[in-house]
């Protein structure tokens, strides 16, 4: 195995390491805090758009309005203003034959009338004779855009040519001016709720501001100390300020009991079985040794090893991120071979072949603890759950396949096989239930993925892929 040699104060660095979930939680608040300073989320540039479409959407609303004024103006009350001044009309030559035709500043008529008319008509212009029954937009020679409507009446064909252009002038002048008041209005208005709102929030964004400038493995919580505080922060936001002040107090005092146990634990428990493995070493150097004794001990020493393998990967998954460890070239042809070497003696009274197949070396740059902690459970667990026939172990482009013809298991039993404490039926006396949970943890936070299969009374294959890895020679 291709490592540097370390030194017992590089291992105790190691053991003293923080806890993962710290780790993670200032990763994911570097992203955050990066996507808190982009200008385009922030709350102010929020509240602004907020008021800035508000008004767009209520000046778009009134321009409308103030065109269905105008439509209506048109289509309703002009028209039927021609209808009803063409009905007076009729009425008043009903009344008076000498009543003189339509003519202010702007409509005016034009008769034509059935029989003889006492008064002389007024001309019609060319372009209004051919007309039918009806309103009609015209656009006459000197330049007028009148409405025009042709009825037929009782004493003969009249038709009412009425000027809108003046109509549309005071339209737009007594639209046009409220419009600008309202929209004055609505702009003043939606500029004092913006200062306001942008007041009431400020408060919120301090806070904000504050929590980001935290280091998420010592957040400072006196930043939010009463005396801190600014004088408007008060409610819902001063409650808030408080209880991130008390989290950030228990979460300091978690990290630095939780480094404390990694630290004293890596001590205080491979001390002990280290002197048991020596103990074990002793007695069987022992000239002619007691077979009873001897297979005793072996089985202490073996379960010592396991111990220290469990307990291993216990502080591997209590330290905050790969970070905490040291990352050296590692042969992984070395490591499964170390591995097979320590599971040697689960087989010793049972008939099985272990094999090792290795096509080509395959070396990765990464924490070569981690790497023996997973091969070394699941090549145990093959050891262990096989009682006859072989056990392989090949190399396969970048992953290692370790394949038993074991026990196997049931397809029940490998919807939980990755729960904690979780053994499946017929499972042998001896395990603990946590190897292979361990080995998903591990996959997880390295991105080294793990796949399982396993057929009752068949066997199981695990698959351990490294796409980091490189492939030195065939």
């Amino acid at each position: 195995m291709w490592r540097w040699p370390k030194s017992d104060a590089e291992h105790s660095a190691e053991a003293s390491a923080s806890l993962r979930p710290v780790q993670a939680y200032a990763h994911a608040s570097e992203q955050e805090n990066a996507r808190r300073h982009d200008s385009s989320r922030s709350l102010h540039n929020k509240l602004g758009t907020v008021f800035i479409l508000q008004a767009v959407a209520v000046s778009c609303a009134t321009l409308l309005g103030i065109y269905a004024t105008a439509a209506i103006l048109e289509d309703v009350l002009i028209r039927r203003a021609l209808r009803d001044e063409a009905t007076h009309f009729d009425k008043r030559l009903d009344q008076d034959g000498l009543a003189s035709e339509p003519n202010t500043s702007n409509m005016q008529g034009y008769l034509r009338p059935n029989a003889t008319y006492p008064r002389p008509v007024r001309e019609l212009p060319p372009e209004l004779k051919d007309l039918a029954i009806g309103f009609h937009n015209l656009r006459l020679m000197d330049g007028r855009r009148p409405l025009v409507y042709v009825s037929e009446t009782r004493h003969g064909r009249l038709t009412l040519l009425f000027d809108q252009q003046n109509v549309g002038k005071l339209a737009l002048l007594f639209g046009l001016v409220p419009l600008i008041l309202v929209l004055i209005f609505i702009y003043l208005a939606s500029l004092t709720a913006y200062r306001l709102s942008r007041r009431a929030i400020s408060p919120v964004i301090w806070l904000a501001h504050e929590v980001s400038r935290w280091d998420p493995k010592t957040p400072d919580s006196a930043a939010l100390s009463p005396e801190r505080m600014p004088s408007d922060l008060e409610g819902e936001t001063q409650i808030l300020a408080e209880a991130l002040r008390g989290y950030s107090e228990r979460i300091a005092e978690l990290v630095e009991r939780e480094r404390t146990f990694t630290r004293d634990a890596s001590h205080e428990l491979r001390s002990p079985l280290t002197v048991i493995k020596l103990a074990c070493e002793v007695l069987l150097t022992d000239a002619e040794p007691d077979p009873f004794v001897e297979r005793n001990v072996k089985r202490i020493e073996n379960a010592s090893r396991e111990m220290e393998s469990l307990i291993e990967a216990f502080l591997l998954l209590a330290r905050d991120s790969a970070s905490g460890l040291p990352e050296d070239l590692l042969n992984l042809n070395s490591i499964v071979r170390e591995e097979i070497e320590r599971a040697e003696p689960i087989l010793a009274q049972k008939r099985v072949t272990l094999t090792f197949i290795e096509p080509h070396e395959l070396t990765l740059i990464g924490p070569g603890k981690v790497v023996s902690v997973m091969l070394g459970n699941l090549i145990r667990n093959a050891c262990r759950y096989t009682d006859a026939g072989s056990i392989t172990v090949e190399i396969i482009g970048k992953k290692i396949n370790i394949t038993d013809t074991g026990h196997g298991m049931s397809a029940q039993d490998m919807e939980h096989i990755f729960q904690p404490f979780f053994r499946g039926q017929g499972a042998p006396r001896g395990g603990h239930g946590v190897g292979l949970t361990i080995v998903r943890r591990l996959s997880e936070r390295f991105s080294w993925p793990v796949e399982l299969t396993s057929t009752l009374d068949v066997g199981t294959s695990a698959t351990i892929a490294f796409p980091q890895a490189k492939i030195c020679g065939t």
